[in-house]
């Protein structure tokens, strides 16, 4: 079984990471904007450090991006240059809902993103939009502590009534929240939480998810009749996790760890809380509140595909010594031996994307969609802005290759891949440019200076022969 003819090759971007005019449009602030470059940043986004307005000590790399917002004909010219099938971007509530609290949408922000939907099917590609991509609007997290406010689930059907009611007929595939696993991690990017000191953390974050999860199954039911013929997924960070060692603590240890990434996508794929999450919930003493339908809600209204991120796999031990010595981003992990690793101690594992596929489709039995996998390293360009990024080339081919072999292998039915940041974009977790993902370079450093213009790297060509064989041509 060799990938699909109709196979959705292209890329992934997000509002927040790309689009800039923060304030144009009649565009509200959104949680992402006020979240800084540098040491406050991760505090800001773990909910730890409140920060709820721009200040003039700070640079908000949100603000400009790489200003895709003036600059998205040019850009989507080239991913219909290097063959895109399909363009997985974000929507900002705050262009649709400024505040989320208005009777009627934005019109000029409507306006912009059924402009960028055409500008994509004029080409042949496919838009696949995330919902709500590490956003809420402030104005929500101020009044009600954003997700943790059951207020928000409205809000949030609102909203997706609003889009669903205008693309109907541009837009076919949707995601309703973005790695929302990411809640546990970095809760005010994932939910807009802002923790306060004394206040139980994992009561509050859980409460959120609940939240997040009975909207998701709302939209997913409103979506279908709105437009039968859409395909709604849910989406999450993925990665196995290994065991360090065959000590059976160990793997236990592995298996929990995974279990607590899954808990959301067995609600949104299964329908139900699984029985493991609720023990657990109970041995935690957080008690969700739910209401009276929430049960049947999320029964009647799984997702059609389930689609997920992949950079790494993750080690954990049951060894408090050994687990002591983890590192990474924003999934902890040891380092495994056998791994090389990034820049940014990201661990190069193609044969765990395999394993991952695998996982998540002998768990759910729905088709899979890779909506992010990429390579954040350091580019130097030359004076024409030319990029040999041989290594980044390196890592997208042994992924690639993995990703087939579980389709061609293994039977795993898989949509599409999209590898994250097509084009130079902020990093979410650090807020950097010099992180880059993209085929594409654009000029522009960590504090904000640069011309912004576009140029292709060595990738931009690769990535192309390899979308016209069908992934046959990796060389």
């Amino acid at each position: 079984m060799a990938l699909r003819k109709d196979f959705l090759w292209g890329g992934a971007t997000a509002a927040n990471q790309c689009e800039g005019g923060y304030k144009e449009g009649g565009r509200g602030l959104a949680n992402v904007d006020v979240a800084p470059h540098g040491e406050d940043r991760f505090p800001v986004l773990a909910g730890k450090m409140k920060m709820f307005e721009c200040d003039e000590k700070h640079y908000y790399p949100a603000h400009e991006a790489i200003d895709m917002y003036h600059n998205y004909k040019e850009d989507i010219k080239l991913f219909a240059e290097m063959g895109f099938k399909c363009y997985r971007l974000s929507i900002a509530w705050t262009r649709i809902f400024p505040t989320g609290e208005e009777t009627t949408p934005n019109e000029e922000g409507l306006k912009f993103y059924e402009d960028l939907f055409d500008e994509c099917l004029k080409y042949g590609i496919e838009p696949l939009v995330t919902i709500c991509h590490f956003d809420v609007p402030m104005y929500l997290v101020e009044k009600y502590g954003a997700w943790r406010d059951r207020k928000l689930v409205d809000l949030y059907v609102k909203y997706c009534e609003a889009i669903f009611t205008r693309y109907k007929d541009k837009v076919k595939y949707w995601l309703t929240f973005n790695e929302i696993n990411m809640i546990l991690h970095l809760p005010f990017i994932g939910a807009g939480l802002y923790i306060e000191e004394g206040k139980n953390e994992e009561q509050i974050k859980y409460q959120a998810a609940h939240h997040q999860l009975v909207a998701s199954a709302l939209v997913t039911k409103l979506a279908r009749e709105i437009n039968p013929e859409f395909k709604i997924g849910c989406m999450l960070a993925a990665g196995n996790t290994y065991a360090n060692t065959c000590n059976p603590l160990d793997v236990w240890k592995s298996m929990e760890k995974d279990r607590e990434n899954y808990f959301f996508i067995d609600v949104q794929s299964r329908g139900e809380y699984p029985s493991y999450a609720i023990k657990e919930l109970e041995r935690n003493g957080i008690n969700i509140v739910m209401e009276e339908d929430d049960k049947s809600i999320l029964k009647d209204n799984t997702v059609d595909f389930i689609s997920f991120s992949y950079y790494s796999s993750r080690l954990t031990s049951a060894d408090p010594k050994v687990e002591s010595q983890t590192e990474g981003n924003v999934f902890a992990t040891l380092k495994n031996q056998y791994l090389d690793a990034s820049e940014w101690g990201w661990q190069i594992d193609p044969l765990g994307l395999r394993i991952t596929m695998n996982s998540l489709y002998d768990r759910y039995q729905k088709p899979l969609f890779i909506v992010e996998n990429g390579l954040g390293a350091v580019d130097t360009p030359n004076e024409s802005g030319y990029v040999s990024d041989d290594y980044r080339i390196d890592y997208l081919r042994a992924h690639i290759k993995a990703m087939i072999d579980a389709v061609e292998l293994d039977g795993v039915d898989l949509l599409g891949y999209t590898p994250w940041g097509c084009i130079d974009l902020v990093s979410a977790s650090t807020g950097e440019m010099k992180k880059r993902y993209g085929f594409i370079y654009v000029d522009k450093d960590n504090a904000g200076n640069g011309t912004l213009k576009r140029s292709k790297k060595k990738s931009f060509d690769w990535y192309k022969k390899v979308i016209e064989s069908n992934g046959k041509n990796l060389a």
